[in-house]
């Protein structure tokens, strides 16, 4: 396996940057779901409403920018989904005369989506790209890495500063991530190693998060869950958690989106809208934290990352919870980790 490495690949799940880009957008994400096209009306309504524009392309692009001041290898950039393509991107890698690099997924979490997904993304790639194809050698994942928590710390606090004065001290922290089937996340693991759930990586991460700010009690909840209703889903959801807090009593909610890296439709038509609106209609106060991409720690995570395969440099983890993921070596998975599971998907990122 390679020991020096002559780039970084930035790999997202990419999103629309114009009206005309939704559906054939959505078209992508749900190919071979069979979901109906009506579901794909409801969602493509959430796009147009920020004009059809996901913000998750700009922030990766400033992700870029950021980890580019602190390296001096190339960051390139590629999508399972939308433009740019990770396939195009692995060709202009090849034709740059880059021939190992490192890869860098914008999750932080195990699970089928959020990790398998992305190795199968890297093998597509440089299938399509055939024999010049770069190694690519994706890195580990990062829900328990100081910097990653420490950043969603700060978001928090600063949220929390936004609040009426009277509300501070008495609004319930509430951390989100996105739903998955039950199925699927019971899938999340390595059966050698008891298994380490995404739900359980997100709880753990709250937990760290929770823990610097020094707040004992706190709740995760899921958003963005799409599919039949029969099939079970982690839960419960946010909007629905609201509601339940307003019956106890609760003033004021701040939320956490710790599963997610940065903003996008899922994020600000979940949270900001549909969450927010709920908690107005209900007359409790409401804050959302920032997610960690644009804090600077978060490229500092990234390149600190690189540093375990480049220069032998140490894991930093605040946690014991399982964990996977390429090892130094660029050893892959298990075969059994996260397999995929068919469900319908809303595509919304």
């Amino acid at each position: 396996m390679p020991t020096t490495y002559d780039a970084l690949l930035l790999l997202s799940f990419g999103g629309p940057e114009a009206p005309d880009e939704v559906r054939p957008f959505l078209e992508n994400v749900t190919r071979g779901r069979g979901v109906p096209p009506e579901r794909l009306d409801a969602v493509e309504v959430h796009y147009q409403h920020f004009g059809g524009v996901s913000p998750i392309n700009a922030r990766n692009r400033e992700l870029i920018e950021a980890i580019g001041a602190r390296t001096a290898l190339p960051v390139y950039f590629g999508n399972r989904n939308w433009y740019p393509f990770a396939e195009d991107t692995v060709r202009q890698m090849a034709d740059d005369g880059v021939r190992n690099a490192l890869v860098f997924a914008t999750s932080a979490y195990g699970g089928y989506s959020a990790c398998r997904q992305y190795d199968e993304d890297i093998e597509r790639a440089r299938a399509a790209v055939g024999e010049r194809a770069p190694h690519l050698v994706k890195l580990r994942h990062f829900f328990d890495h100081p910097q990653f928590v420490r950043a969603n710390a700060d978001a928090v606090r600063r949220a929390f500063a936004t609040l009426p004065a009277e509300q501070q001290d008495v609004a319930r922290l509430v951390f989100t991530a996105h739903s998955i089937p039950n199925s699927a996340d019971a899938a999340a693991g390595v059966p050698a190693e008891g298994g380490h759930r995404y739900s359980r990586q997100v709880q753990e991460a709250s937990a760290l998060v929770a823990a610097e700010l020094g707040i004992d009690d706190f709740d995760v909840v899921w958003q963005s869950r799409s599919g039949p209703p029969q099939i079970p889903w982690l839960e419960p959801d946010i909007v629905g958690h609201i509601d339940d807090l307003h019956a106890k009593g609760v003033p004021a909610v701040v939320v956490s989106p710790v599963g997610f890296v940065s903003d996008h439709v899922e994020v600000v038509w979940d949270l900001d809208n549909e969450a927010a609106e709920r908690c107005e209609e209900l007359g409790m106060g409401f804050a959302r934290a920032a997610t960690a991409g644009p804090d600077p720690r978060f490229a500092d995570m990234v390149v600190e990352l690189m540093a375990e395969h480049t220069d032998g440099a140490p894991e930093p983890r605040l946690s014991t919870i399982p964990s996977a993921g390429c090892t130094r070596d660029g050893a892959p998975c298990a075969v059994d980790c996260c397999v995929p599971q068919r469900r319908p998907a809303t595509g919304q990122r």
